[in-house]
């Protein structure tokens, strides 16, 4: 992992937002990470077929991480220190999101579907090939929930590195009423990490060859889901 210098890693500057604003997002930002980190030292944790993990690592390549927008809780705690880096809405929600995953050692690029997404999505690709691994909550930031965006493949097709799907989820657990039905793990309980296979996109993969690709990240993800590991 390339040392943590980046900006992508330091906390942006608040000076857009007023003073109650960027009171509150220092609040809930440490809010977060402290009950995230509470918790997540208290489960138990396995890991499913970790070894297509390691087999990227092992084959000179980066994984692309990719997960559902209801994993982040714990997610934030089990990947922590990767240097991975995901991309954050430029919103309030999306700043303290992004200040309590730096704080564990990811890295967090502005972007979202309506607001500065091109130019996010071409920095993710160009940080990849730089050796930073990328990570996509792939419904988010607002759903629809459990239904995959085209991002990671882009991020694929032009790094030359495969898509890792990757589910976490506890055993004991209660959802929030939100949209993605956010998942909160009851402390002291037990929790897997499962991958899927790595999903590499071709270079010159028009958008047929794309959509497939896609469709396979899609029906991973579900597979995950419905074999109760994720």
């Amino acid at each position: 992992m390339p040392e943590q210098k980046d900006k992508i890693y330091q906390f942006a500057p608040l000076d857009k937002y007023s003073f109650g604003k960027r009171l509150l997002i220092r609040l809930a930002d440490l809010t977060f990470y402290i009950l995230i980190r509470a918790v997540g030292s208290t489960i138990r944790f396995e890991s499913k077929d970790e070894e297509r993990l390691d087999a990227i690592v092992g084959s000179g390549h980066r994984p692309i991480y990719v997960t559902w927008h209801d994993r982040i809780f714990l997610g934030a705690y089990y990947l922590r220190g990767r240097g991975i880096t995901f991309l954050t809405s430029q919103s309030f929600d999306g700043e303290y999101i992004a200040r309590s995953l730096q704080r564990f050692g990811f890295g967090a690029i502005r972007g979202s579907s309506t607001r500065g997404g091109s130019r996010a999505l071409v920095e993710m690709i160009r940080k990849q090939k730089l050796g930073i691994p990328m990570g996509f909550t792939v419904d988010g930031p607002k759903g629809p929930r459990y239904v995959v965006k085209s991002g990671p493949v882009m991020v694929a097709k032009k790094s030359g590195d495969p898509m890792l799907p990757a589910i976490i989820i506890p055993k004991r657990y209660f959802t929030i009423k939100s949209w993605d039905q956010l998942i909160i793990p009851f402390p002291f309980t037990r929790a897997i990490m499962a991958y899927g296979e790595p999903i590499f996109v071709p270079v010159d993969a028009g958008d047929s060859v794309s959509n497939k690709k896609l469709g396979e990240l899609q029906a991973s993800l579900d597979k995950l889901v419905e074999q109760g590991w994720g």
